[in-house]
């Protein structure tokens, strides 16, 4: 059975590392991305499952690159990640442009992983937030 294939998109290297240790742990195939750029270049070049995207990147946010990922490669699911926890206009606007889950970076990675494991998991489709 081949592993699912996770792209952790963050501008923070040290958030970037420890999500892909985990998730690699977690019996995944994990990528990285830094930027916009290098996650259009991922997700142009390899078939990825799952987005984990940071809402807070330097050159583009996560809500401005989710619509136009998901409006060119709809199979792929997104999980917002943010440092903000639990904003209700922001989990408003996750929803309304395609995201697939929510989760705060203050919350424990379990917490990730099982929105993650539900996400990918082909029944039922709805946005995730895991509040804690």
């Amino acid at each position: 059975m081949t592993k699912q294939h996770i792209l952790v998109v963050d501008d923070e290297d040290q958030i970037r590392e420890l999500l892909a240790m985990y998730l690699t742990r977690q019996g995944y195939r994990v990528s990285t991305a830094a930027t916009s750029h290098e996650t259009w270049q991922m997700v142009e070049q390899e078939a990825v499952d799952l987005v984990v995207l940071d809402i807070g990147l330097a050159e583009e946010d996560g809500l401005q690159l989710l619509p136009k990922l998901k409006a060119k490669h709809s199979q792929v699911r997104v999980v917002i990640l943010t440092g903000m926890g639990f904003v209700e206009d922001l989990l408003q606007e996750a929803q309304q442009q395609g995201a697939d889950g929510y989760v705060s970076k203050v919350l424990p990675l379990d917490e990730l992983l099982m929105a993650i494991q539900r996400i990918l998991k082909p029944v039922g489709a709805g946005l995730e937030y895991c509040s804690g």
